[in-house]
């Protein structure tokens, strides 16, 4: 039915242009010939008042929907004719609705392709005309150096509703309309249309058109002061920046603060270095590489030996994560970063108001707040919980006795770390999972490949299974789980609970000050890292939407330079090309778009896939599994999305990480000489890959040609 409204336009629209152009109608849209019919067209419109409105109505809307040339006479004779209140109305409904049909039109024929075609390149560009479409037409409408059948056709490709479209462009082509009406009640004294448009009045329409934002920047700034004229501003201030929170978000704003020369202070309550260095990132790692000796032994047969046999104890292995957090405790402590210049306090902060923070009984003023606390481990509401002790990922670390029979519920990145480690210490460990699948924001392969190395780990995963309530019997704790109708028991003796973390946004000051939340009940800042109080940022996992340290650390530097700049300047934050890994076996790594992600949001790709099985250097180190699987645009080389599978994932996606960042694809990937044997090679085998799917049959066979005729040739 679309395909036939389309075909049935198609035609009308060139029947039309097709008579315009052949009967040669545009003579008669020109000035002279307008000049000389000006006493004609007067007599026939008192005589024939109703029909002269609705030819001039008819003919105003067909040229501005088919975007003909003659608008601007169009409206010199709607002055002329009907004088300015009349032609003013006229012409100001006729050019709207044409402009709308023309909006309409390019909308049916073309949005469709052009989003399946470069929808990656338009999501930036959609999402702004979503959020401040309005304020983007409205200026265009006012400025006449911009065409405005080029606006009706670029608008009608955009998500703009059609209602706002028309009330906008309304609106926007008033003050255009009214001068050129104006100017037609003049007609007999115009030479030229350069007339109108004189420098002055062009300039006076660019003020017009860049007034939007200028208010719009006013009324923030009205706002902004509006919130403050609460608070009592000190006549001078402490500090350029209190920070609050010590761990990445934190150290990296305090860091790069005052390392711009700024007087800045640091506030944490309890371990510097934040959760990253004390209950996450660091001893994680470090369990996973002793979980990852003991899975080397266990397949010494494959690396040469006919046996080997480690006698461990679980609680020096545990020490052994202490230990590494404490080697690397100096990094983030409070005497190096006093010696970077940050003022740094330990005890539990409060904001008072927007320029005052109190700690250990002192108030600190400031200019600014960078708020910076974490999240927590959250706990689901299962009935009987509350009877069950439990870790979580911040207190498992203090476990010394190892679990005979855990249970971890939850599969995502550090539920699925967690459980593999422990399993390959020699842990019974039962993974249960609400999801069909493990990290399930992957790929089903990619999911697939880690359930199996689970599996060959010996982990009793159990996908898709709900939990219901725990209870204990005969002394025994159990878990009931609800799989398809179905009823699961699991017994355990010790659980871990790894369900996500929720942000730390209470106790400290937040809810009294009106710091808006948002459904996610993290810290909503805008693409400053701004709160809704001027001078108040936020940044890491307090403020989502990632929770990565990497992730905190790219944020802090936002807040750290914006807050400086504020209220003169400042540099929205760039998500586009934001990398994260999971820790498992087989690793895994991503950036940008996975293919689940780009058939959810319609968005076309082409997928070059290289098995890591394949690789030299994976061979050698017996570690030939995984995968490297890459998005491009259609057609071309531009990379929109990497996801690896396989040893030292992580580190092998910064190659791709740089390709996208920088605009480079995989011809230069193909192009970059990689070291052999390495793993890092694997990114050019695939570019290999994408470069022969990319060569068209007829290249070949040119290519065939070319060389037997070379074979012949003496």
């Amino acid at each position: 039915m679309k395909n036939l409204k389309q075909i049935i336009i198609i035609f009308v629209i060139a029947g039309v242009l097709g008579a315009f152009f052949y009967l040669d109608l545009g003579q008669h849209l020109s000035l002279e010939y307008i000049k000389e019919q000006q006493a004609s067209f007067s007599q026939f419109y008192s005589e024939n008042t109703l029909l002269a409105i609705g030819a001039f109505t008819a003919v105003y809307i067909v040229s501005t929907a088919l975007s003909l040339p003659g608008a601007a006479l169009l409206t010199l004779l709607g002055g002329a004719l009907f004088g300015l209140l009349v032609g003013t109305i006229l012409v100001s409904f006729a050019s709207t609705i044409g402009a709308t049909l023309a909006f309409l039109v390019s909308r049916l024929l073309l949005r469709d392709w052009v989003q399946n075609k470069f929808g990656s390149y338009l999501k930036s560009f959609n999402d702004g005309v979503q959020k401040d479409g309005h304020f983007y037409l409205f200026t265009l409408r006012l400025i006449p150096a911009i065409p405005f059948f080029v606006i009706n056709l670029v608008m009608g490709l955009t998500p703009m509703k059609t209602i706002t479209f028309y009330g906008v462009s309304q609106l926007g082509m008033l003050a255009g309309t009214i001068v050129f009406v104006n100017a037609g009640t003049q007609l007999a004294q115009l030479d030229s249309l350069s007339g109108i448009l004189s420098p002055k009045i062009i300039f006076s329409f660019v003020l017009l058109g860049v007034f939007p934002f200028i208010a719009r920047k006013l009324v923030g700034f009205y706002k902004g002061r509006r919130v403050m004229n609460k608070f009592k501003k000190p006549e001078s201030f402490d500090y350029n920046m209190v920070v609050i929170g010590g761990g990445s978000a934190g150290l990296v704003t305090s860091y790069i603060g005052a390392a711009t020369k700024g007087k800045v202070a640091l506030i944490e309550k309890h371990k510097m270095g934040g959760d990253c260095l004390n209950t996450g990132c660091v001893p994680s790692k470090a369990l996973i590489r002793s979980a990852k000796f003991m899975a080397d032994v266990k397949k010494c047969q494959k690396l040469g030996f006919k046996s080997a046999h480690v006698d461990f104890n679980f609680a020096d292995v545990m020490e052994r994560v202490q230990r590494v957090i404490r080697t690397i405790e100096p990094h983030d402590s409070i005497e190096r970063y006093t010696s970077l210049g940050v003022d740094c306090h330990t005890g539990k902060a409060k904001i008072i108001s927007p320029y005052e923070v109190s700690v250990n009984g002192k108030v600190l003023t400031t200019r600014n707040i960078v708020v910076g606390t974490g999240a927590h481990p959250s706990i689901p509401t299962i009935d009987g919980i509350q009877n069950v002790e439990h870790y979580t990922s911040d207190t498992i670390w203090n476990i010394r006795e190892q679990p005979k029979n855990m249970l971890v519920l939850g599969g995502g990145p550090v539920g699925s770390e967690l459980t593999q480690a422990f399993a390959r210490l020699g842990s019974k460990v039962t993974q249960v999972q609400r999801n069909k699948r493990l990290i399930p924001k992957e790929d089903p392969e990619v999911s697939q490949m880690v359930l199996e190395s689970f599996q060959n780990d010996g982990i009793n995963v159990l996908v898709g299974h709900t939990p219901k309530r725990f209870f204990k019997r005969d002394g025994k704790d159990f878990l009931e789980c609800e799989n398809n109708g179905k009823s699961v028991e699991v017994e355990f003796d010790t659980l871990l609970i790894a369900l996500g973390r929720k942000a730390n946004t209470t106790g400290f000051g937040l809810e009294e000050l009106g710091v808006e939340l948002t459904s996610q009940k993290t810290i909503k800042v805008d693409e400053y890292m701004k709160t809704n109080i001027p001078n108040i940022y936020a940044c890491g996992d307090v403020a989502g939407p990632y929770q990565f340290t990497h992730t905190a650390a790219h944020q802090a530097w936002y807040c750290a330079v914006n807050s400086m700049l504020n209220p003169f300047y400042g540099f929205k934050v760039d998500y586009s090309t934001v990398p994260w890994s999971t820790f498992t076996d087989p690793e895994v790594a991503r950036s940008g778009l996975n293919e689940l992600e780009a058939k959810e949001q319609g968005i076309p790709y082409d997928v070059t896939t290289y098995g890591i099985d394949d690789l030299d250097r994976a061979i050698a180190d017996e570690a030939a599994h995984g995968i490297v699987k890459v998005l491009t645009v259609p057609g071309k080389d531009k990379i929109i999305g990497v996801t690896i599978a396989g040893l030292h994932a992580g580190d092998i996606i910064s190659e791709y990480v740089a390709a996208m960042k920088n605009g480079f694809g995989m011809n230069k990937i193909l192009g970059t000489i990689h070291i052999y044997p390495t793993l890092a090679e694997s990114n050019k085998y695939a570019a290999g890959n994408w470069k022969k799917n990319n060569v068209t049959e007829k290249a070949l066979a040119w290519g065939e040609r070319i060389n037997r005729w070379r074979r012949t040739y003496v």
